[in-house]
């Protein structure tokens, strides 16, 4: 029998094998033959050899024992442990990638499962690196995560940006906090030609959302000469974009007065302050009082945070959908284009669009869908991790029945 030496083994139930030699990465607390590997005995975030019944070592990876996710693959075999150079070799081949596609140094760097190191983000902000940990055995790697992020890209400051709520099912707390340098206070972000400026450690997640730039460069025959409504805006990078590729004019909206305001300085930063409009409200009343106004808009850009958290808001989730599209075909021209999106993984693509199309049967309006959007490949899919393809939308004409 091959017996792990490295680390303590984690064993498996007979069969419970076979998901993770199929290229996944996650291990569930029922799963693990307790009688021989009894969870109690793993600290968090402790480093582990995932073994399969028969004895054979699956991988090496490490243990929550409180969270239902229990254990996560960070490398194949038990010939790789968990340190520096481990980290540093998938940083290295996660940056061949982004290098490869894109000019500037703006990017989602490292995206967790896809890129194999699972509970990691980082996204890189030229000089600057927003990290941010969502499971017990990265926040246990944080010195080693460090070290390699100085020893690839030796950047000016690095940011633990810990304040993701899927953090609380790992049993951590939120935290913020500088891991090295001394960053500024304020980030800045490059996107077709337009320059976007947030908070370096008070805004949304890791600060932006580089996974729909690829969406928002496909903007351009769709916005030129045209009034543009975007939606859920934080800090306007859909509307700033459409002005910038010729947009006649722009509205903004969002929930945050701290988004808002900031969405306001990166309009007149980029020279677009003459056809960038700014509001502060609740995304549906916006629309509600946009329709009793009969005002309209040629295209209108939904990309709003997660209805769907969690399987068992499905139904509840699916409404918000269809009403928030519902509205938003009220406020569109004839021929309008609605530009629609989920970032709920449980929120299926098909699922998204039955929304769209049932909003457009009530209005007695008929749908084409002009284009399927998907997350940007700076946030590559996994394919045998479903729970990596989380994005999804449509580019779609509305138009009145006939």
């Amino acid at each position: 029998m091959n017996e792990p030496v490295e680390y303590p083994a984690l064993y498996l139930k007979r069969g419970e094998d076979a998901r993770l030699r199929a290229g996944h990465l996650w291990v569930f607390a029922n799963e693990v033959d307790v009688a021989r590997s009894p969870l109690a005995s793993f600290q968090p975030g402790e480093a582990c050899a995932v073994v399969a019944a028969n004895g054979r070592p699956v991988g090496v990876g490490y243990v929550n024992p409180h969270s239902l996710i229990c254990a996560r693959l960070v490398a194949r075999g038990i010939g790789h442990p968990l340190d520096v150079s481990l980290l540093t070799h998938r940083l290295q081949v996660a940056l061949a990638l982004r290098e490869r596609l894109h000019a500037e140094p703006f990017y989602r760097l490292l995206y967790g499962e896809s890129d194999g190191v699972p509970g990691l983000t980082l996204d890189r902000f030229d000089d600057v690196v927003v990290a941010q940990a969502t499971t017990a055995g990265i926040e246990r790697l944080q010195p080693q995560v460090e070290q390699a992020v100085r020893k690839v890209f030796n950047p000016r400051a690095m940011i633990w940006k810990n304040d993701a709520g899927i953090r609380e099912l790992e049993g951590l707390a939120p935290e913020v906090k500088v891991a090295f340098g001394e960053p500024p206070d304020t980030l800045q972000v490059r996107e077709g030609g337009v320059e976007f400026v947030l908070d370096a450690t008070g805004g949304q997640k890791t600060g932006w959302f580089y996974d729909q730039r690829a969406n928002r460069d496909a903007l351009a025959p769709l916005v030129q000469g045209k009034r543009v409504l975007d939606m859920f805006a934080y800090l306007g990078a859909w509307g700033l974009r459409a002005a910038a590729m010729g947009a006649q004019e722009v509205v903004c909206v969002d929930a945050s007065a701290a988004a808002v305001q900031r969405a306001g300085e990166n309009a007149a930063r980029n020279g677009l302050a003459d056809r960038v409009r700014v509001a502060r409200a609740d995304a549906f009343d916006y629309l509600k009082d946009l329709r009793e106004r009969r005002e309209h808009f040629d295209v209108v850009i939904l990309d709003p945070p997660a209805f769907v958290k969690r399987r068992k808001d499905l139904k509840e989730g699916a409404l918000a959908y269809r009403r928030i599209n519902e509205l938003a075909m009220q406020v569109l021209a004839r021929d309008g284009i609605l530009v629609t999106c989920s970032c709920s993984y449980h929120m299926p693509r098909a699922g998204l669009l039955d929304a769209v199309q049932k909003g457009a049967r009530h209005l007695d309006r008929n749908v084409q869908v002009l284009q399927q959007l998907q997350q940007a490949p700076d946030h590559p899919v996994h394919p045998a991790i479903p729970e990596t393809d989380y994005l999804k939308g449509f580019v779609c004409r509305v138009l009145p029945a006939t």
